[in-house]
């Protein structure tokens, strides 16, 4: 009770500010609320509450160079989707921040990256359940044309809590072309950063570092329609999870990433390389689990919409994976015999991911152990191969349609038993039409096909072949409503060949948005941008509440 006085006190007092014109308040609110039926069929379990629920309120205060905030956070219990230490109220989330002359100075929580993240990422992702703001002292100061600097010291939130570590870190970054004032029609950029953890030496077992450092360092080249980055970095030896091993792994780790695209009028391509080995930066050297993650290894595999094309996404793997992807866009001209009157939208993608040859450095103890830099000749992790058609067809009609075949090497990324369901390849169709019946009214239809086959002799099936069908009505700019079937009509067992038929109504008014389901959803892996969670098997209602102020 205090707490929420605590933000109503907060609210009249800013409110007050704003009467007289000497501040402005802004602020956003999500409430995600879910009931749990059990369904014996779909193996999904009643919760022993009625309704879970995950909620928050952002607050935000800026007048002039000062901006402050806070973020009252409510799970009561969490949706199950999350972790279990998500539990109960508070407000996890506050800042003040104050520019002056160029510097930049932040206290209390707050989100960071350095380059693409190899060695340093601080993110909030609801989807995910993650959440690991810093909390400490941060320093922003741009020094002069092109030249930024930036450095903080502090914690990482995990749930209502802070991890063990202490990280600083440093990021500086320098435009030559703004510095030096250099009339060139390439544009360099040079950026490096630093990153220590410190956590107290505790194992009896195990002579662990208490500092850990990792450095990395970036280039990024601009020329016209060409546009290069790359980073490489590196990791000092950081044994991880000693607590539950007999023999740990004392080996440096180092990554790089890189990737060349070209762009024009109605032409896009993008070539892209990274490596990882041993990678992975922890907050807790001792834990486990996606809200201890401290540094990101971008994925090399086209975040997929679709729900047959995203039922076996690919995790990225920062302990070992070599991967490359092309991306291709082309616009066919209008007026032309394929491009028709409003012109044609094509979208090819091919994506790979290989283990590192020579094994997957986590579960090597040798001080020197290193694998080979370029090598595609070891086990396949995830392919995509995908081609995206978009037309408009005339005024009232549009579609996209989808062609893609997927690779997915569910023991190995799903952590399952070497043998139990191997390597599943699929092939998969979709075509989204979308058909204008007036002003203010229109209809899409999705259908969706998923042909799948295991490749290795297992001793589990997987599901097998899937059909998706969805119905959406909108009437602009308030009302929508949807049907959803997900039918697994190619499982060997009978009683799994299953529909999963969802419901959902929703109304938009302003800045708010309020949706209310009903249906049922498998058990599945769900990712964004390559960090993944498991989702349990549901049945129930569901309800939503987003605004903004």
């Amino acid at each position: 009770m205090k707490k929420i006085i605590k933000i109503l006190s907060l609210l009249l007092c800013v409110h007050s500010l704003n009467g007289q014109n000497i501040g402005e308040i802004h602020g956003d609110f999500n409430l995600n609320m879910q009931s749990y039926l059990e369904d014996a069929s779909i193996n999904a379990v009643a919760a022993d509450e009625v309704i879970r629920n995950n909620s928050y309120l952002n607050i935000l205060f800026t007048r002039n160079n000062f901006t402050a905030g806070v973020r009252y956070e409510s799970y009561l219990n969490a949706l199950l989707d999350y972790d279990d230490d998500f539990k109960g109220n508070g407000i996890p989330y506050r800042f003040a921040t104050y520019s002056t002359s160029g510097l930049e100075i932040t206290a209390g929580n707050f989100y960071e990256q350095f380059g693409s993240g190899l060695i340093f990422r601080s993110y909030e992702e609801k989807g995910l359940g993650i959440d690991n703001a810093m909390d400490g002292i941060r320093l922003k100061y741009k020094i002069g044309n092109g030249i930024n600097l930036k450095t903080f010291i502090g914690k990482s939130r995990t749930y209502f809590t802070y991890a063990d570590g202490i990280f600083r870190g440093i990021d500086g970054e320098i435009d030559l072309n703004q510095t030096f004032n250099l009339e060139s029609k390439t544009k360099y950029i040079f950026g490096g950063s630093f990153v220590s953890r410190y956590q107290q030496r505790s194992n009896p077992l195990f002579e662990l570092p208490q500092n850990v450092g990792l450095y990395a360092g970036r280039l990024n080249l601009i020329n016209g329609g060409w546009n290069y980055f790359g980073e490489y970095a590196y990791k000092i030896n950081d044994p991880l999870n000693s607590i539950q091993q007999e023999n740990v792994n004392y080996a440096s780790g180092s990554a790089f990433t890189s990737s060349l695209t070209y762009s024009r009028k109605g032409f896009g391509i993008t070539a892209e390389i990274h490596r990882a080995d041993n990678m992975l930066l922890l907050s807790d050297r001792d834990r486990i689990g996606k809200s201890y993650i401290l540094n990101y290894i971008p994925t090399l595999s086209k975040p997929h919409a679709y729900s047959l094309l995203a039922l076996y996404p690919c995790a990225t793997q920062a302990m070992g994976e070599l991967g490359v992807q092309l991306d291709v866009f082309y616009k066919i001209k209008k007026g032309t015999i394929l491009g028709g009157r409003y012109g044609t939208k094509l979208n090819f993608n091919i994506s790979r991911i290989n283990g590192l040859k020579g094994g997957n450095s986590m579960l090597n103890d040798q001080i020197n152990f290193t694998p080979e830099l370029i090598s595609f000749s070891e086990e396949l992790y995830y392919s995509d191969i995908n081609l995206e058609i978009n037309k408009k067809l005339n005024k009232r009609v549009k579609y996209n349609l989808v062609f893609a075949n997927q690779t997915y090497n569910k023991d190995f990324l799903e952590g399952k038993t070497p043998g139990e369901y191997g390597v599943i390849n699929s092939t998969i169709g979709v075509l989204d039409i979308s058909y204008k019946i007036k002003k203010g009214h229109s209809i899409r239809m999705e259908l969706q096909s998923l042909m799948a086959k295991q490749l290795e002799t297992a001793s589990k099936k997987e599901e097998g072949d899937w059909l998706m069908g969805l119905a959406e009505y909108t009437i602009s700019p308030n009302w929508f409503f949807a049907v959803q079937d997900m039918y697994n009509y190619g499982n060997e067992d009978a009683s799994k060949k299953l529909h999963y038929i969802n419901l959902n109504i929703g109304f938009i008014k302003g800045a708010n948005r309020f949706e209310i389901g009903y249906g049922k959803k498998r058990e599945g892996i769900f990712c964004v941008g390559g960090v993944c969670k498991l989702v349990p098997s549901s049945n129930g209602l569901n309800f939503n509440i987003t605004s903004s102020f």
